[in-house]
């Protein structure tokens, strides 16, 4: 008999023991599975209910704690009435957009809510966006109502004449810190909001669960970025999967969410998390490795979500007093690499780590439920790993024409069915709905979402993260369109030709971004000119770590460059290599010494 138990599958040992372990809470799973699941597109299940509702229920306990300012569920809902009362005062209609360029502050998910109840779409444009990129989303979502916080109206400022489709619009300012006043032609919207009454509007009870009530903008193979519309039926199946099913916290946790509420990690992951368990939520204006672990002990902190870049951060930062000293059990998000999982989770103490796995822009997402190492775990709704060709960038088919699912494994693209269950909402610009559609997949007829990502079927409905393909990379945890940053480049004088792609530093999470550049024939290139337009029209994050200077890039039959080659041969080639240091923003030659100190891992980027 022992040497037959031997012979079992050890995956599906454990496997077996941890469905055993969760028996007693199958009711409960099973349960909240089927909600996520059997959200209606007309039903009248939305956002704002379930914050009026927790209102109603737990009006005592706080709900949102920022820096020393403190909010009760009921006077969460009271503040976010304000906005909601005021905005259809100002007139904004149900289906309409506010745009809304703002840090990460408390009154912005007073905003994101307050849209949510009147059934407006609030459009967040990302911070950290400037010049044509700002401009481009912007104009991407038309609106008349233009909410700009008073750290970025500089900013604003900068673009504001040249937006062209903004008809009469109405500018309103929201101060920070109170250091600074209103500027001519904006409306103080804090003055305003002493005048509304802080009663829950009538049309809460109005919004159905298929209405849009954000745009949320993803970088994808177009270059510039795309707003991917959320839904409340989106949200709502969240709320129960990640906040019910996996993470079931209690009144007594705290939730930290030191993440931009402009990405949906913290806004249809954390944010839902936190009111599925009635707790308390802390938001923080930007991520801190320094002051992590004092909040964690300030706010005493249960669970948190993170990236994977938040991760290797910690772990490469010197040990504190206070990383052991906390209650955390839970944590939950995506990208924690292989490499670094169980250092981790032993050196923090942390027992639970709920790795996920989804997109702004698509339809499905898969959860670590069971707690197993190194994976993002399974996914209750239809999907398949079909084999792919990186080189080729398109997926192998068989003699009939249709597309192969990988063995158990193997590596492939992920793709998931698009149905009434599992609907793909899309983008703002529809046309760019088709580039993420695949059609006759596996049957004539089928449709099915391209993930534009790489799994690994590791068994048993579990996977594995491996990679991104095509045009798009992420770093410090945002996604970097190659178009985009290739257009910048291709501006500079000197500049014949660029290719814009990702490549791996060691002991660094992400793929950094590397620029291979064919110097004009006849006009002079000079890479300070360079380094000035990348700083002015790009985000930190976008900005190339490697600047790579050769004769000539060779193309495809079809026209494409062959970047597959160039990402092979990285930083480490015979071409001259340029490489912007951490804490330094100008270029420096990659030497040999150089070189040998980033293969070490010795630069943390």
């Amino acid at each position: 008999m022992a040497k037959n138990y031997q012979n079992h599958n050890p995956t599906l040992i454990r496997m077996v023991g941890k469905l055993l372990k969760l028996a007693p809470q199958f009711p409960r799973i099973i349960q909240n599975v089927k909600k996520a699941k059997g959200i209606s597109p007309n039903s009248y299940a939305s956002i704002g209910r379930i914050i009026e509702s927790n209102a109603a229920k737990h009006g005592n306990i706080v709900a949102l704690r920022f820096e020393d300012q403190s909010y009760t569920y009921t006077e969460f809902n009271e503040t976010i009435n304000q906005y909601a009362n005021y905005l259809l005062k100002k007139g904004v209609q149900n289906g309409e957009t506010v745009i809304v360029f703002l840090e990460n502050r408390p009154e912005l998910l007073f905003l994101i809510a307050a849209c949510a109840k009147i059934g407006a779409i609030i459009s967040l444009i990302n911070p950290n966006q400037r010049e044509q990129t700002l401009i481009h989303a912007i104009e991407l979502t038309k609106s008349k109502h233009l909410i700009i916080g008073e750290e970025l109206v500089p900013e604003f400022e900068d673009v504001k004449e040249i937006i062209n489709n903004l008809a009469d619009p109405s500018y309103y300012w929201l101060s920070d810190q109170g250091k600074g006043s209103c500027p001519k032609n904006y409306i103080d919207l804090k003055m305003e909001l002493t005048k509304v009454d802080t009663t829950n509007p009538n049309t809460t009870s109005q919004i159905k669960a298929s209405q849009i009530y954000a745009n949320v903008f993803t970088s994808g193979t177009t270059g510039l970025p795309k707003a991917s519309r959320q839904t409340n039926r989106k949200w709502m199946a969240t709320y129960y999967w990640f906040g019910k099913v996996n993470m079931n916290l209690n009144t007594d946790d705290v939730m930290y969410v030191p993440l931009p509420f402009y990405h949906t990690n913290s806004i249809i992951v954390g944010w839902p998390t936190a009111l599925a368990a009635s707790c308390t939520m802390v938001m923080r204006r930007k991520f801190s490795v320094t002051h992590f672990w004092e909040d964690v002990a300030k706010y005493n902190v249960s669970a948190f979500i993170y990236i994977g870049e938040l991760c290797r951060y910690l772990l490469n930062a010197p040990p504190s007093d206070l990383e052991k000293k906390h209650r955390i059990t839970k944590i939950m998000g995506n990208g924690l690499r292989p490499d670094i999982w169980h250092q981790f989770k032993e050196r923090f103490q942390i027992k639970n780590i709920y790795e996920f796995y989804g997109a702004a822009d698509g339809n499905t997402s898969f959860t670590n439920t069971l707690n197993f190492d190194c994976t993002i775990g399974w996914c209750p709704q239809n999907y398949k790993i079909i084999k792919y060709d990186v080189e080729n960038d398109t997926p192998l088919k068989s003699d009939n024409g249709f597309c192969i699912p990988v063995k158990k494994g193997e590596t492939g693209l992920l793709i998931s069915e698009i149905s009434e269950k599992s609907a793909f909402d899309g983008y703002v610009n529809k046309k760019r709905n088709e580039d993420k559609i695949l059609r006759n997949v596996l049957k004539t007829g089928d449709m099915w979402f391209n993930s534009g990502d790489l799994l690994q079927d590791i068994g048993f409905r579990h996977a594995r993260f491996v990679d991104r393909i095509g045009d798009t990379f992420r770093w410090k945890g945002e996604n970097v369109a190659t178009a985009e940053v290739e257009g910048i480049i291709g501006q500079v004088k000197g500049v014949e030709m660029c290719a814009v792609y990702g490549v791996q530093i060691p002991n660094n999470d992400g793929r950094a971004g590397m620029a291979t550049i064919v110097k004009h024939k006849v006009e002079n290139f000079d890479m300070t000119s360079l380094t000035g337009k990348l700083h002015k029209e790009l985000p930190k994050y976008a900005i190339p770590i490697f600047i790579r200077i050769k004769g000539d890039i060779d193309f495809t039959h079809t026209h494409k460059i062959k970047k597959f080659d160039l990402k092979k041969e990285g930083f480490n080639c015979k071409d001259p290599v340029y490489v912007m240091l951490p804490k330094n923003n100008e270029y420096v030659h990659l030497d040999k010494n150089l070189l040998k100190e980033i293969q070490e891992g010795s630069h943390i980027f």
